[in-house]
């Protein structure tokens, strides 16, 4: 009922709720699909932002290994860089390195160097990109025989000019450990034919695994690359 041209208490609380739900239906149909609209920008975003990562993996597994030479090669303290055999061992060196080898101790030390090649130049359709190592675990094998493994003790830079750089990696093993078997002779040339005048890395195999720094974070290769001196060996 109507008096005095008001509206009753009744009727004006019905036209209240008549508009308050005329507005949520409103509003509920314009944001229905922000819902649909955000589940799309954050699928698109994320498959470009995996693309991207996808994309810079590719580049960087470009990169490819290879062992170049050993350098300072010595056994139990004695340079081997001017000798070629056993009968080359003055009588002094001889009897230290006979000394050395009955106690159990044939310490070698020397400086594998790993070339490294970044084709990533910027030809060939691939943006140019520098890779920078952060992490490059490895395991020294010698004629089949797994034998110490460590790892670069700072970050080393590829740069993305299709030029190799060179990874020295000082390497420190007790050959005695792991060949004493085998008798002084064949340790002895073994050294020789790593480190010694005509020496070179043919019978080392560097099993390593890199990472790699890029602008998404730091990405490890999926498996260990076996890197000998024949060939570049990539991913």
């Amino acid at each position: 009922m109507e008096r005095n041209g008001l509206l009753s208490r009744s009727r004006r609380a019905d036209i209240f709720r008549h508009s308050s739900n005329n507005f949520r239906i409103r509003n509920m149909k314009r944001f229905s699909h922000l819902p649909l609209v955000l589940v799309a920008v954050f699928v698109f975003t994320s498959c470009a932002a995996l693309q991207d990562i996808q994309k810079a993996m590719t580049n960087l597994s470009r990169c490819s290994f290879k062992l170049e030479s050993v350098d300072r090669f010595a056994l139990s303290g004695i340079s081997l860089s001017d000798k070629k055999a056993v009968s080359d061992f003055s009588l002094t060196d001889g009897a230290r390195l006979v000394s050395s080898f009955a106690r159990n101790e044939f310490p070698a030390s020397f400086t594998l160097n790993v070339a490294a090649i970044n084709p990533n130049d910027g030809t060939g359709g691939t943006p140019q990109t520098s890779a920078t190592l952060t992490s490059f675990a490895w395991t020294l094998i010698i004629d089949n025989t797994l034998t110490i493994n460590g790892d670069i003790t700072e970050q080393i830079t590829i740069p993305g000019t299709g030029q190799k750089a060179i990874i020295p990696l000082q390497i420190n093993l007790d050959l005695a450990r792991f060949f004493k078997d085998r008798g002084y002779d064949a340790v002895v040339n073994l050294a020789l034919a790593m480190g010694g005048a005509n020496g070179s890395p043919s019978r080392i195999t560097l099993r390593a695994t890199p990472r790699l720094k890029t602008q998404f974070g730091d990405i490890t290769y999926p498996g260990a690359i076996d890197i000998i001196d024949k060939e570049y060996k990539s991913q």
